[in-house]
């Protein structure tokens, strides 16, 4: 499902993910609200939703879809460097956000990852998102002992996370498969008790900083 109030922008989302030959646009909405609505009805897989929409913005309809539709995976939608919210977003349950400025083959990347219970977050947000929190010196005292329940290799993995890597892009990076990255990033995640891939990359730029 595709949620945004321009309908320019959901017709070209629409015909990038169509060209994928296992991607199916279920239903589109032009608000919150009927996004939900919709999500409801149509039990789409993945939705994607416009983080700046009439009725209900993207974080409401978060919200919403975690109560009346849990089975959706939403990755947010969002012009890079405008919005206040990703944090409170990914800590709500997003598993990506996709820039609106992104690649075809990025925004089709994203669904397949959401989809397979992964996650994308392009560099660009990574890093938004890490500039948005000011480290302190307790902060940085938990990162690092929450860390240290990691192995060496685990470890490596959650700092190629804290640069934005797709797993993918982690694999190429270190010689490994992506099934084997996804592993990987599964065992961080429930290592250090995080929810997702941002978060991972917080503990890491915090015992850093």
């Amino acid at each position: 499902m595709v949620a945004d109030d321009e309908p320019l922008i959901t017709a070209g989302i629409r015909t990038v993910l169509e060209s994928a030959s296992d991607i199916e646009v279920v239903a589109t909405a032009a608000d919150g609200s009927a996004a939900v609505r919709e999500a409801v009805r149509f039990h789409p897989d993945v939705a994607l939703v416009d983080i700046t929409m009439p009725v209900l913005d993207g974080l409401d309809t978060l919200d919403e879809l975690r109560r009346q539709a849990p089975a959706v995976r939403a990755v947010m939608l969002t012009s890079f460097g405008t919005e206040p919210n990703l944090l409170r977003a990914l800590q709500n349950g997003a598993v990506g956000f996709v820039l609106k400025h992104c690649t075809p083959d990025e925004l089709i990347h994203a669904v397949h990852a959401a989809h397979d219970g992964d996650a994308y977050l392009s560099p660009e947000i990574t890093r938004l998102v890490l500039g948005m929190v000011t480290p302190t010196t307790g902060r940085r005292q938990d990162a690092t002992e929450r860390l240290a329940v990691l192995s060496a290799r685990e470890s490596e993995i959650a700092g190629l996370v804290a640069e934005g890597l797709s797993n993918a892009d982690i694999g190429r990076r270190v010689h490994m498969s992506e099934a084997t990255i996804k592993t990987y990033v599964s065992r961080v995640l429930s290592k250090l008790g995080c929810a997702n891939r941002v978060e991972v990359a917080l503990l890491v730029r915090d015992s850093r900083t």
